[in-house]
């Protein structure tokens, strides 16, 4: 069990930094935006078989079915962003148009 959780927690930093040092690319951001979910559902995994529990096993298909549909949105955002712009620089998008 404990190097199920030293994993997550390895996924996890390795997300949050991504999240902190990359502050250009889109793909990035959403890649390590995956990465803590996948930390957050190898938690749920380990922590519902250590105590004996389904729920916590349930749980995770309701996470990856949110993380699909926010990593379809998102590339779907990312195509039309980058069609209007020609760029995914995040630093790019500094103006909203209604």
């Amino acid at each position: 069990m404990q190097q199920y959780l030293i994993f997550s927690a390895l996924l996890l930093s390795i997300g949050v930094a991504g999240l902190f040092l990359n502050r250009k690319n889109m793909i990035v951001l959403l890649m390590c935006i995956e990465l803590i979910l996948l930390a957050a559902n190898t938690n749920f995994v380990v922590f519902a078989k250590h105590w004996g529990d389904i729920a916590g096993q349930a749980f995770v298909f309701f996470v990856l079915t949110v993380a699909a549909a926010e990593s379809a949105i998102g590339l779907a955002l990312l195509v039309l962003i980058f069609r209007e712009r020609h760029s995914i620089n995040v630093e790019d998008l500094d103006e909203l148009k209604g």
